[in-house]
This record gives C-alpha cells, sequence and structure tokens, in this order.
C-alpha cells in the first residue's frame, strides 16, 4: 500500500483543481522528499505528488524500495507488478481525478514509470524515465502502448555504473517499439541527475501539457 500520509504535494485543496498531476517516484533506498525537490525546476502547471515506495529498503539502507533488488536491472516480475498495481490504488482512492497525469522516476522509480505505463497506458498521458529501465516479461497493456505510443522521455549517463548493461539493451529495444521516445545519453553522468537533463525534462514535459 501507498501510505497516503507520505505522499508530499505541491499543491492541495482548491489549488488542485482544473489541473494535471505528475506523479513522481524516488529510486531505491530513498524517500519522497528526494526528488520532491525538483519542483522548482520543473513547470508550474502540473500538481506534483512525491509517493514513498512501500517497502523498506534492508539494513544497512537507510530508505524505501519499490521492489526487491535481489537482480539489478533483473526484478522479479511479481514484484514489480504489485507495487504497480499499489500505484494505481492509490491513484482511484484520490477525491478528485486530474485532467491528464504524468510519471516521473528516478533509477527504480523509473522503472516504475514503465511499469505504470504498461499496466494502464490509457490513463496517463507521458512518462520521464530517469537514469531507469523497462522491466522484464510481457504485460498486457504493452499492445495497447505499441497501438497508442505515448511519449517517454529517458534520459541516462554514460558513466552509469548502477544499471547493468542487460537492462540498458532491454530498453532500448523495447522504447521505440512502444512510444514516442525522446531519449537523450548525457556524456560524463554517472547514476544522477545533471542540470543539462533538468532543462531537457522541464521542456519536455511543457510539450506534454
Amino acid at each position: 500500500m501507498i501510505d497516503h500520509d507520505a505522499v508530499l504535494w505541491s499543491a492541495t485543496g482548491e489549488d488542485q483543481d482544473d489541473r494535471s498531476l505528475l506523479i513522481v517516484m524516488h529510486g531505491y533506498g530513498s524517500n519522497e522528499a528526494d526528488l520532491f525537490g525538483l519542483a522548482p525546476f520543473l513547470p508550474l502547471e502540473p500538481v506534483i505528488a512525491s509517493l514513498r515506495a512501500p517497502l523498506i529498503a534492508p539494513w544497512p539502507i537507510d530508505g524505501f524500495s519499490w521492489y526487491p533488488i535481489d537482480s539489478p536491472g533483473q526484478p522479479d516480475e511479481s514484484g514489480v507488478d504489485l507495487a504497480a498495481e499499489a500505484v494505481l490504488e492509490w491513484l482511484d482512492s484520490l477525491p478528485n481525478q486530474p485532467s491528464t497525469i504524468g510519471l516521473l522516476g528516478f533509477s527504480q522509480g523509473g522503472a516504475m514509470a514503465m511499469q505504470l505505463l504498461r499496466h494502464a497506458p490509457e490513463r496517463f498521458a507521458y512518462a520521464v524515465n530517469l537514469s531507469g529501465y523497462v522491466p522484464p516479461g510481457v504485460v498486457p497493456g504493452d499492445a495497447v502502448l505499441a497501438e497508442r505510443r505515448p511519449p517517454v522521455f529517458w534520459g541516462r549517463g554514460t558513466h552509469d555504473q548502477v544499471i547493468p548493461l542487460s537492462a540498458v539493451t532491454r530498453t532500448v529495444d523495447w522504447l521505440p517499439e512502444h512510444s514516442k521516445l525522446a531519449g537523450r545519453i548525457y556524456e560524463g553522468l554517472d547514476h544522477s541527475i545533471s542540470q543539462q537533463e533538468l532543462a531537457d525534462i522541464r521542456a519536455f514535459i511543457e510539450r506534454q501539457l
């Protein structure tokens, strides 16, 4: 389950009315405050909801995870599916449904953005995958995505040593067939987000509004 009390919102009450929603999902071992710090660099139009992952990361990691990370880049499909279903249940529980919904995630959160697209392709207008990947397996929504081809931004660095090559290769093969891909590789960037990438993310999201 997603902890409703842990969600960080950029706007509340009437300030959410008639606005789009951007669901933000942090990486492994982090928390909802991490990517919420990107809010000043993102467009003002979407209401940002930064979620806390439902699992406590194992010691000595001090944070949370969306699914177990036993095999980096090759997670058990059932764990990723359960996490996606938890986010969809949280979304269904909102008292007011937003006009449009976008997804943004970093690393494990980026994989979550892809899996949410695959589980409910009709619900999300676009996705931003930062230093993440597409989880393995086949999801029923994949065929719908191949037809709809929603806009997806995928950014990663040339010095990223966290995401294994097999996961990158899988994503390179999958995204062009299931999305309108806006991808960029950042020279010298490790497993992180650069100022140039933030500018590219902002421009991408603005094009979707």
